[in-house]
Order: structure tokens, then C-alpha cells, then sequence
């Protein structure tokens, strides 16, 4: 699965959805995980809708948008193009614990909202 991080310095969960200049995206299986590619999404918008759909075109063919921040509109349109919105429990949470986290639930009996993405 692919999970894509709102981030400003690639190491921390530190970014809110609409505001985010770079996206950082990794491929997690139930073994490892790997960062696959920096997404550029510095572009502007006067328009909020444009300006989302932007940003969910960033997110390339993700998973997950993991992000500190997130409106109800924006996690609306998220969802409807089957990527799953989540924000961090934490201020500045590590990247790194996201994936350790994740993928300790793939391999624990993970949640059924996991098992979902799991089975696309």
C-alpha cells in the first residue's frame, strides 16, 4: 500500500492537508517500507476547490494521506477518490513511527478499515 505524508522536512508528520508544499510517499507491505517519491505541491490556487484537487492529484495512486490537518471538505473529496484521510495523534510525529505502527496492524489482525485498503 502506498502512504503519502504531509511533511516539510521528510521526517515528521508536520504539515496541514491544504497547505502542504511536499508530499512524501512510501510503499509499506507487511515486511518493510520504502520511500518511494517527493511530491512537488507547491502550486497556487485563488480557488479552494482547485486548490484541492490539486493537492489529491499529488497524491499520485496513494493509500493513505497522512497529515496533521485536514477540513471536513477537503477530507471529503479525499475520500471520495478511495484514499483514506488521517491525521496525526501527535505534534510532529515521526514518519518513521507511522510506518513501524502501520505495519505492526498489517501483521496483528489489522482494523477493517485497513483490510479494505489492504484488499484493493
Amino acid at each position: 500500500m502506498k502512504i503519502a505524508f504531509a511533511s516539510k522536512d521528510g521526517i515528521n508528520v508536520n504539515e496541514h492537508f491544504g497547505w502542504c508544499e511536499k508530499f512524501y510517499i512510501y510503499e509499506l507491505d507487511k515486511d518493510d517500507y520504502t520511500l518511494i517519491s517527493e511530491i512537488d505541491s507547491s502550486l497556487k490556487f485563488d480557488e479552494e476547490v482547485d486548490k484541492l484537487e490539486y493537492k489529491i492529484n499529488c497524491l499520485e495512486d496513494s493509500d493513505i494521506v497522512y497529515v496533521t490537518q485536514i477540513g471536513p471538505k477537503a477530507a471529503n473529496m479525499v475520500k471520495s477518490t478511495g484514499i483514506y484521510p488521517m491525521k496525526s495523534s501527535t505534534e510532529n510525529e515521526k514518519i518513521e513511527d507511522v510506518l513501524i505502527a502501520l505495519k505492526k496492524l498489517i501483521n496483528n489482525n489489522p482494523p477493517l478499515w485497513l483490510q479494505r485498503i489492504l484488499l484493493k
